[in-house]
């Protein structure tokens, strides 16, 4: 079995690691001064921050056409017909609805669509899990099954310092959002697993004090000294994303996964001071392969 996802999902493994796990990855699209990129090919988050923090300029993004995915799916049905095609949120990105596009052109591929109803970390944990359950030799109905299960145990929130990007992408009300830019507040932002679009799960006054609110915010999900599994990824802020691990190891014990920076395309629509949490309990993967 293939695994087929897109650039949002920030997967943390490493080239190695993603061709022995059979997971193939389609690339956002992010155009900054004239100039278009695909996520990974012509461009690499590392390169992309500072670019963005050097100019003025708004930057814009766009989904893998259906092409993109149909030509995929084409060359892998050459090795194996069954793929599972595995992306960040419909309610946030219109991927999932490309891919589904793209299957529909390869009638060869037997390709099940999987919305992850997230993105980021939460949505690259469901990838792995996938892929090395297909490695185990595990059948599809049990690998959704897992996807499940780890998605709905998964949780992310995440806080920056300005609106901006968020404005400009139509991610938040325009007012709402000017009205916070002019009292400089700092929100706590997570996505609900519904129709996985973003929702507000409060707000502070400093961006440290954003911090301590993502850690009670956690707290009153999990009680502390809880074993967690948790990941910090960051848009060029690495000052804060030490802040957020800090918060988390003062409450949890923490099954800590590599912090880095968050996808570029996801990036351009937060700017480049966010730091996130993705965190599930350490529990919720036992007896998954590993």
């Amino acid at each position: 079995m293939q695994i087929v996802t897109d650039s949002g999902t920030d997967v943390y493994f490493s080239g190695d690691e993603l061709k022995k796990f059979n997971i193939h990855v389609v690339p956002l699209v992010v155009t900054l001064g004239g100039n278009s990129y695909k996520e990974g090919i012509d461009i690499q988050p590392d390169k992309f921050y500072p670019m963005l923090e050097a100019t003025d300029e708004l930057p814009v993004t766009s989904q893998p056409s259906a092409g993109d995915f149909a030509k995929m799916y084409t060359d892998l049905a050459k090795i194996d017909p069954d793929i599972l095609s595995i992306h960040i949120s419909s309610g946030l990105s219109g991927t999932s609805a490309s891919a589904i596009a793209g299957a529909a052109m390869v009638p060869q591929a037997n390709v099940t669509v999987i919305d992850t109803k997230t993105l980021s970390a939460p949505a690259g944990w469901q990838v792995e899990v996938a892929a090395r359950a297909a490695k185990a030799g595990w059948d599809k109905e049990r690998i959704l099954e897992a996807m499940k299960k780890i998605g709905d145990a998964t949780d992310v929130v995440y806080t920056l310092k300005e609106l901006k990007y968020l404005i400009h992408g139509g991610r938040i009300s325009h007012m709402k959002g000017l009205i916070a830019s002019l009292l400089n507040i700092k929100p706590m932002i997570g996505v609900e697993k519904v129709k996985g679009t973003y929702v507000q799960y409060g707000m502070a006054r400093t961006f440290n004090g954003a911090i301590h609110g993502i850690g009670h915010y956690v707290s009153k999900k999990f009680k502390a000294g809880s074993a967690l599994r948790v990941q910090v990824l960051h848009s060029y802020n690495p000052e804060g994303a030490q802040l957020l691990i800090d918060e988390m190891n003062k409450h949890f014990k923490c099954q800590w996964l590599p912090t880095g920076l968050l996808s570029l395309v996801l990036g351009a629509h937060v700017g480049k001071s966010m730091v996130g949490v993705a965190f599930a309990p350490e529990d919720a993967f036992a007896g998954l392969p590993q």
